[in-house]
């Protein structure tokens, strides 16, 4: 038993938080959850009421939403250097929170076949989806990792948002998208990570 408890599903955003949890290499006790019928459970809306996954529960620490759980696991756990010093921070949180909000958004509506008219993108915290797109190209391009010279927490979660938003249609095979993922892919916390998830998964049966 720990006192660092993981609620997910192998086929869900729970896999950029088993990559972050692989990356702090702490411990941790895995809770699978379905999503018609434990997902849904009075037991589990008691710690989520969304009835989504990922959580963590750390201790007293109740913790969802990707990026938060990232931030929080960074600060954490700071032995595994996670998230730059308090001085450096800007970029890191920047991008972390670019992710979850414009990125995560635009490309949710994109994929939906929602697109915002110019007009509409003055009151769209995203702007456009193209807009979107530019400008997380140009960040992933700029530098080695999302928010410096050295792979931080940003990374996991911007990483994760890249390559799925490529294999799944609601980001362009940019170069430049391409190049990054591969960089902060080749990690082996990220190979354990994926085997993990990866083991959960149930054939299907037809």
């Amino acid at each position: 038993m720990t006192d660092l408890i993981f609620y997910t599903n192998p086929q869900s955003r729970g896999r950029i938080v088993r990559w972050m949890l692989e990356e702090i290499g702490v411990p941790y006790e895995t809770s699978v959850l379905e999503y018609a019928t434990t997902m849904k459970a009075p037991e589990y809306l008691a710690i989520n009421p969304m009835g989504k996954v990922p959580t963590i529960v750390h201790g007293q620490q109740v913790v969802t939403e990707c990026a938060a759980i990232c931030a929080y696991l960074a600060d954490a756990f700071a032995d595994a250097n996670l998230a730059p010093p308090m001085s450096h921070r800007g970029a890191y949180y920047r991008w972390l929170f670019f992710a979850a909000g414009p990125v995560e958004q635009a490309g949710t509506l994109h994929n939906f076949g929602i697109e915002t008219s110019e007009e509409q993108s003055r009151s769209a915290g995203y702007g456009t989806y193209h807009q979107m797109v530019d400008v997380l190209e140009k960040a992933a391009s700029t530098q080695a990792y999302i928010a410096g010279d050295s792979f931080t927490a940003a990374d996991v979660y911007v990483g994760s948002q890249v390559g799925w938003g490529m294999q799944f249609g609601f980001l362009p095979r940019r170069t430049a998208f391409v190049d990054y993922f591969a960089r902060v892919s080749d990690r082996p916390a990220y190979a354990r990570a994926t085997a993990l998830d990866d083991a959960l998964i149930k054939p299907r049966s037809d």
